[in-house]
C-alpha cells in the first residue's frame, strides 16, 4: 500500500473497509445470542449482552431474565456499546478521509486516537461481563462464552490494530504522496 500510495484505487479503500468490517462483527456481538452457553448436556443456560435464559430440563420451556436489573449488567452494556459507537464514527470519519482528494494525514491519526478509546470501552464491556456474571449469576452444568463474545474481542482487537495503523499512516506522508526520490541501489562505473 506505501509503495503506490493511498492513490492506488484498490489500497486506498482497505482502511475503511476494514473498520467496516468491525462494524458488523460489533453488530453481531451486540445482537448475538452467543455470550455465555451450556457447553454439555442438559443445554440449560443461554446469554447475550442484554438477558440469560435458562430452562429447567432439557425439553422445558425457556424462562429469560433481562440482565439490565444488575448494575453490572448496566455498565457491561453501556461501556461496550459508547465503545461500538466510536467505532461507527470512525468508520463514518475514515470515509470522509478517504474520500477527499487531499488527504488530512492529522485527521487520520485523530481517527486513530479515537480508536483507542473505542478499544478502551469495548475493553471494559468485555471485561465487567464475564467477572461479574460468573460471580453474581449462579450457573449450573459447564458454560462457556461462546462465539457472540468473540465476536466482541474481535471487535476491540481489531479497533486497536486499526488505531495503531491510523497512528502511523502519517509518519510515512511523503511516500504515500510521492515526494521521495526514488533511491538507486546500482551505480555506474
Amino acid at each position: 500500500m506505501v509503495k503506490y500510495g493511498l492513490d492506488y484505487t484498490r489500497c486506498r479503500w482497505i482502511l475503511p473497509l476494514l473498520l467496516g468490517i468491525g462494524v458488523i462483527f460489533g453488530i453481531i456481538a451486540l445482537a448475538g445470542w452467543g455470550w455465555l452457553e451450556s457447553q454439555t448436556l442438559p443445554y440449560v443456560l443461554q446469554a447475550s449482552l442484554w438477558q440469560i435464559c435458562r430452562r429447567p430440563d432439557q425439553g422445558g420451556e425457556w424462562n429469560c431474565e433481562s440482565l439490565m436489573g444488575y448494575a453490572w449488567g448496566r455498565a457491561a452494556a453501556a461501556t461496550y456499546l459508547v465503545g461500538f459507537l466510536l467505532l461507527v464514527i470512525c468508520f463514518a470519519l475514515a470515509i470522509i478521509a478517504f474520500a477527499i482528494d487531499t488527504l488530512r494525514f492529522n485527521f487520520i491519526r485523530g481517527i486513530g486516537g479515537l480508536l483507542f478509546v473505542a478499544a478502551v470501552f469495548s475493553i471494559m464491556g468485555l471485561v465487567i461481563y464475564p467477572v461479574k456474571f460468573s460471580s453474581e449469576i449462579e450457573m449450573t452444568g459447564i458454560n462457556m462464552f461462546s462465539w457472540a463474545y468473540g465476536f466482541g474481542w474481535t471487535t476491540a482487537i481489531m479497533e486497536i490494530c486499526l488505531g495503531f495503523f491510523f497512528c502511523c499512516l502519517p509518519n510515512y506522508e511523503d511516500q504515500i504522496l510521492g515526494n521521495v526520490k526514488p533511491t538507486y541501489f546500482y551505480s555506474s562505473p
